[in-house]
């Protein structure tokens, strides 16, 4: 009999992650991070009939008012082959009825196959599908041929002119970060977390954190953040301010970035979605394709799923109006 079994262990399930080269939203800490704001999180290792370890899936909780109950969501994976695939999702359907009461359960698979065992593709998404994802295994020649004309030359161009790119590791620095994305995000007009979220993003990942700053005049004018895993980097916030802007700081950065994590020896660089809008422009001219991951899919749980389903975007339509207030 198939089943899912709980791993109380991070180093255990880290290993687990790093071994199969899975996406790093499956690390412990993100899942560590989502339950200091408002989540909890399960590890599950799935176990065939001969009691062989085959998979393994983070599911993230969000308790919802009644009667929705529960939200259950997969970032990412679950981390398993083909051919023990479907098997993993129904017990985790399963799973996540028996002991969430979920109105549904959510999966954003980090690969281009589709769900199937009633799972229905939806627009409520929470990760984008649309990417780009660079080949960290080809020559940084052919990296730089797929880009567009005014890319390579932005690179070369804002490299000339950013004094120095370094690692940060300490809370002093990221304080800086932050001081660049409050910026970028009021001149961009889009919401943040509050600062505690950051810092939690940064002491709870740890080493699998990757925070880079470029200085201009010895003072940090950009900045782009990873999260990175045995074989994935994947960008999770960057921003700048007006005088790093003027530089185009970010070709630099960006490509300061792609070179260490292939220097690191990971083979997939994950630019974390593209939205449209002046970013995601931005994001297209670094590749001569975007990457369509196979979506969002909802296994719904409960005869609420489809009041849930309609309302949803409704909602999130209230939700935004209510902080563009703020």
């Amino acid at each position: 009999m198939t089943n899912l079994k709980r791993c109380q262990n991070k180093n255990e399930w880290d290993e687990y992650v790093l071994e199969h080269d899975c996406h790093p939203l499956q690390l412990w800490g993100w899942g560590d991070l989502k339950s200091a704001h408002g989540w909890s999180a399960d590890r599950l290792f799935f176990y065939d009939d001969n009691e062989e370890l085959t998979g393994a899936v983070q599911l993230l909780i969000r308790r919802l008012p009644w009667p929705f109950r529960a939200l259950c969501y997969v970032p990412r994976g679950p981390i398993v082959g083909e051919k023990y695939k479907d098997k993993l999702l129904i017990a985790l359907a399963e799973y996540s009825k028996k002991n969430y009461h979920a109105v549904l359960l959510k999966v954003e698979p980090d690969d281009n196959n589709s769900l199937g065992d009633g799972f229905i593709e939806t627009k409520n998404y929470i990760l984008p599908s649309k990417t780009i994802i660079l080949d960290l295994n080809l020559p940084e020649s052919d990296l730089m041929a797929a880009m567009a004309k005014k890319t390579r030359q932005y690179i070369r161009k804002s490299s000339s002119e950013v004094m120095s790119i370094q690692a940060i590791k300490d809370r002093k620095g990221l304080g800086e970060c932050l001081a660049l994305y409050h910026q970028t995000a009021e001149r961009a007009k889009f919401n943040l977390h509050d600062d505690s979220y950051y810092y939690d993003v940064f002491d709870k990942l740890g080493e699998f954190s990757q925070l880079f700053v470029a200085y201009g005049k010895d003072q940090p004018i950009a900045f782009l953040w990873l999260a990175i895993s045995g074989d994935t980097a994947y960008e999770l916030y960057g921003g700048m301010n007006d005088e790093g802007q003027n530089l185009r700081a970010n070709y630099a950065l960006k490509w300061h970035a792609i070179r260490k994590c292939k220097e690191w020896g990971l083979s997939r660089y994950d630019f974390g979605g593209i939205i449209e809008g002046g970013v995601g422009t931005f994001k297209k001219n670094w590749a001569e394709s975007e990457t369509d991951l196979a979506g969002s899919f909802d296994k719904p749980l409960s005869v609420y799923y489809g009041i849930w389903d309609k309302f949803l975007p409704t909602i999130k339509r209230i939700i935004r109006k209510i902080k563009a207030k703020k």
